[in-house]
């Protein structure tokens, strides 16, 4: 994040303003929206109203949400904030009794008809197929809560969750919240130190984890890591076993007295299981983050806060409906993982989990799924789609995708191509992509699409109902029209409650609340043009600064993604005596294009007729791939520490960590 020394934004960039108006909803949309009838309840006559009521009055506007996502409490809160101890640190919903889990799964118990609604549908990479029913659902958690229970796991206990995306995930997901423990979700490509890291700094007294998981046809293991790492966590007592891949895994040692196979101590248990009513400031969840220095950090989340802001995200901005199913491609160690599963569950949908690689064993299995599945609402990222693309309309026709209602976008920027690509050849022009950006220490999204603005490529509508975000300049001033840091001026129901073993919130502190006074800065380089659309650069921390004039890593890169050459690229500020900074990218090449001195200069122009000669790159590199984690998010410091030859830190949320040498032998 720049210091509040650093110097004013350069004059707006070509990309992405000036893009023309692709997609604006019609009449009908925005009658039949969750939001218009949210509106309409509170007699709010229009969108700006909305927004202008829900930053204003925050109390007014989070009652009003848990009452319309039906938020049930065994106690009533006395009062829905309480801000007596600053902004940075307001309490919600205080004196209120609940466990969310009895609004994911117990209340859709009262009549036939939710009982039977599908709640999960799963797909392995080999195509085998599962589905729970809401009633089924609540069944397997009360018994794998009751699992939990008889080894003595209660509340307050972190409990690692360590799993393929498979329904047991979810199962186990349910029966942590059941008996009031915390859960702690871990990506299931992390190695030993990573999972140690993390239990040993939440202090798990349990974790549930699987033999392993295929993934393009190769047998991924999971519990050796688990073992491994257990070395160093002294407080884990137990650790429940789910056989994923059976045979196919071989034996796998386990441990007298601290190993237990689910399908031992699970199935065995009684259907029925009471849901332990806790506090709703009370832990629920312990998601680990990872940023540029020190050990990743637990950011703390409670019972009626990452539901809810979830759960209203899905609702207002992406206009989920009962019924209705969504996908949303992640890993149960990334936000976006418990996110799908409270969002769906609370708002009565169904979500699908699929267990595998997007486009194995061909292009087309992603919207296989999305046909299969009668999925309505897709969730992908900029990245996968930039690589689905480069095998044209082909894979898309042969599948019908007419229950798509929308396609939701996360974990990096968008190049005007893909985004035109992605809403043409797959939405038809005709349905909206809601680009949503946010993290997770926000429990959700601050921008996103919604269905009652209109849309440019790679534009957000603009901030979620409730979230009073502004960009501003290095003074803290508002700004429009060109590129400042992304803020946030009130308190929202889903932001972290801090960190964990965070002694005194000073690293709480420091990470969001010390650059301006009373003012969340999140970390992201933003713009609203003329029009009022909002735009994402990248990671403000990703700046490249030449000469005084700061620029996104998205600007360079989209400039390079419109060459037909070009699969995808990422760019990184590296230290120049005389400028600070200059730009380098490293490019990915399509099938049958091969590196040459020609192609770099002509990519280099690109970047120099977008931007201008003053950030010329100093090179454009190429290489087999780019470092990613699971939900393909670029990691852009990991590539500027390799070509710097650096120590990369913490590279545990890489799906491949051979991608680092990629970087290394780029040409």
């Amino acid at each position: 994040m720049p210091d509040g020394t650093a110097s004013a934004p350069a004059t707006p960039p070509s990309f992405p303003f000036g893009q023309e108006i692709a997609w604006r909803p019609d009449a009908d949309t925005i009658a039949a929206s969750n939001l218009r009838a949210f509106m309409d309840a509170h007699g709010i006559a229009g969108y700006d109203a909305l927004m202008q009521r829900s930053c204003q009055d925050v109390a007014w506007f989070w009652d009003a949400v848990i009452d319309d996502l039906d938020i049930q409490f065994y106690e009533p809160y006395d009062e829905i904030v309480d801000r007596s101890a600053g902004i940075q640190r307001p309490r919600w919903c205080v004196g209120g009794k609940m466990n969310i889990a009895q609004n994911l799964i117990d209340k859709w118990k009262v009549d036939e008809e939710t009982k039977a609604r599908e709640a999960v549908r799963w797909e392995g990479e080999d195509g085998t197929t599962q589905t729970l029913t809401y009633d089924e659902l609540e069944v397997e958690a009360c018994r794998c809560a009751a699992a939990l229970h008889e080894l003595g796991v209660g509340k307050g206990d972190p409990v690692g969750l360590y799993m393929p995306m498979t329904p047991q995930t979810v199962i186990a997901f349910l029966a942590i919240t059941k008996v009031g423990a915390i859960i702690l979700p871990l990506f299931s490509g992390y190695g030993p130190d990573a999972i140690a890291t993390r239990l040993e700094d939440a202090g798990a007294k349990a974790l549930f984890t699987a033999d392993g998981f295929e993934r393009r046809g190769k047998t991924i293991t999971m519990k050796d890591k688990a073992d491994d790492a257990l070395r160093e966590c002294p407080t884990v007592e137990h650790v429940v076993l789910y056989r994923h891949l059976g045979d196919a895994a071989g034996d796998v040692p386990m441990q007298d007295g601290r190993d237990h196979f689910w399908s031992d101590l699970v199935p065995r248990q009684h259907d029925l299981h009471e849901t332990v009513a806790t506090d709703a400031e009370d832990p629920l969840m312990l998601i680990y983050t990872s940023g540029t220095t020190g050990p990743p950090k637990g950011a703390v989340h409670t019972h009626c806060g990452f539901p809810v802001k979830a759960a209203q995200d899905i609702a207002h901005s992406m206009d989920l409906k009962e019924g209705e199913t969504m996908y949303w491609m992640s890993d149960m160690g990334w936000m976006m993982g418990p996110w799908l599963v409270f969002g769906t569950l609370l708002n009565g949908a169904t979500m699908v989990l699929y267990d595998g690689a997007p486009d194995y064993p061909g292009p087309g299995r992603l919207w296989q799924l999305c046909e299969d599945h009668g999925v309505t609402h897709l969730g992908i990222s900029p990245t996968l789609v930039r690589a689905l693309k480069t095998h044209g309309a082909d894979p898309v026709e042969k599948h019908d995708l007419s229950a798509l209602r929308a396609v939701g976008s996360t974990g990096s920027p968008w190049d005007p191509e893909s985004w035109t690509w992605l809403f043409e050849e797959v939405l038809d022009g005709e349905k909206p992509i809601l680009n949503y950006s946010g993290g997770t220490e926000i429990s959700g999204g601050i921008l996103c699409g919604n269905f009652f603005e209109p849309l440019a490529p790679c534009a957000f509508s603009g901030p979620v109902p409730g979230m009073d975000a502004d960009v501003v300049n290095a003074d803290g001033q508002p700004v429009r029209g060109e590129v400042g840091e992304l803020v946030i001026r009130q308190p929202w129901i889903g932001m972290t409650r801090g960190f964990w073993q965070d002694e005194g919130d000073e690293r709480y502190l420091s990470s969001y609340w010390r650059r301006f006074e009373d003012v969340w800065v999140h970390g992201d380089f933003a713009a609203i043009d003329s029009r009022g659309l909002w735009y994402i650069l990248g990671r403000s921390d990703d700046t490249i600064n030449v000469a005084g004039k700061r620029l996104g890593p998205a600007e360079v890169e989209a400039a390079i993604n419109a060459d037909d050459a070009v699969a995808e690229s990422a760019a990184v500020g590296v230290p120049d005596e005389v400028k600070g900074q200059e730009v380098v990218a490293f490019a990915v090449l399509n099938d049958g294009e091969a590196p040459s001195d020609a192609l770099r200069e002509r990519l280099i122009g690109r970047v120099t007729a977008a931007l201008g000669k003053p950030l010329r790159p100093r090179d454009v590199r190429f290489t087999e791939a780019l470092p990613k984690t699971r939900n393909a998010k670029v990691m852009r410091r990991v590539i500027r520490a390799a070509y710097l030859g650096e120590d990369p830190g913490d590279t545990s949320s890489l799906e491949d960590p051979s991608t680092v040498e990629a970087v290394q032998e780029a040409v």
